[in-house]
C-alpha cells in the first residue's frame, strides 16, 4: 500500500471539498453563446523558476477538459506545429490574437494557462510543494474571454502530523526528504486542473460530447472528485 499517495489524496479531497462549498456562481452567458466544441491548449506561460514546468504541466491538462466533453487538440502536436510556425515563445503566444491561432488549427476556442507557482520548499524538517494556475478560455471566433478560473493546491507530507516522539520525528524527516528529492508536481497539477474544470458553479460547462451537455447549470450533477 502506498501511504504517501493515500495521504496526498485525502488532503486534496478535503481541500477540493471545502472549495466547492464556497464557490460563487459563475456567469456562463458568453460560454453558452459561443458553445465551443473544440479546445486548443497552447504552451502555458511560466511565472515560476522551474524551466521544465510548462512541459510537465502539458501532460496533465488534456484529460480533464476532454472528460468534460470537449475535443482537445493533441498538445504535443500543437506544440510542434507552433514551433514550426515560429511561435515557440509562450509569452508571445499568450499575447497573440486567439482568432489567428484558432484559424491555424480549426479550433473553436483557445485555452491559455499561466503557471503562477510551481515550488517545493524545504524548511527545517518540513517540505511543502505548491502548484498554482490561472486559466483563460478565449473564443476562436471573437477572441473574447468566455471562461476563466484559477486553482491552487499545496501539499506537505507532514500535514496533520502531531508528533509521535522520536519515531514520529524520524518519519517526518524521511517524508520531507522524499518530497524534497521528488516533489509531487504531476499529481498535484492533475488535481488542480481537475478542480478548475469541475468546480461546482465555476468550472467548465459540460461540452457537446458529455452526457450532461445542454443542461442548465443548476441541473448538472456535481462531478465526483477523483
Amino acid at each position: 500500500m502506498n501511504f504517501p499517495k493515500l495521504i496526498i489524496s485525502a488532503l486534496i479531497l478535503l481541500t477540493l471539498g471545502a472549495c466547492q462549498h464556497t464557490a460563487e456562481p459563475y456567469n456562463y452567458t458568453k460560454l453558452r453563446t459561443e458553445d465551443p466544441h473544440s479546445v486548443l491548449v497552447v504552451m502555458p506561460i511560466n511565472k515560476s523558476v522551474e524551466v521544465e514546468a510548462p512541459h510537465y504541466f502539458l501532460s496533465t491538462i488534456s484529460k480533464p477538459v476532454a472528460e468534460k466533453g470537449y475535443y482537445v487538440f493533441p498538445v504535443n502536436l500543437v506544440k510542434r506545429v507552433m514551433e514550426e510556425e515560429g511561435m515557440s515563445d509562450a509569452d508571445l503566444v499568450y499575447n497573440s490574437d486567439p482568432t489567428v491561432l484558432a484559424e491555424l488549427f480549426g479550433a473553436d476556442s483557445v485555452l491559455y494557462i499561466s503557471i503562477d507557482e510551481w515550488t517545493s520548499q524545504y524548511i527545517v524538517l518540513d517540505a511543502r510543494t505548491t502548484v498554482s494556475f490561472s486559466y483563460i478560455l478565449k473564443s476562436g471566433e471573437t477572441g473574447e474571454t468566455i471562461w476563466d478560473s484559477a486553482s491552487t493546491i499545496s501539499y506537505s507530507p507532514n500535514d496533520g502530523n502531531s508528533g509521535g516522539g522520536l519515531a514520529g520525528l524520524i518519519v517526518q524527516v524521511v517524508a520531507s526528504a522524499i518530497e524534497k528529492a521528488s516533489p509531487n508536481y504531476i499529481p498535484l497539477s492533475r488535481r488542480a486542473n481537475y478542480f478548475a474544470v469541475n468546480e461546482q458553479n465555476r468550472g467548465l460547462l459540460p461540452g457537446p460530447y458529455h452526457k450532461d451537455y445542454g443542461l442548465p447549470e443548476e441541473e448538472t450533477p456535481p462531478t465526483p472528485v477523483q
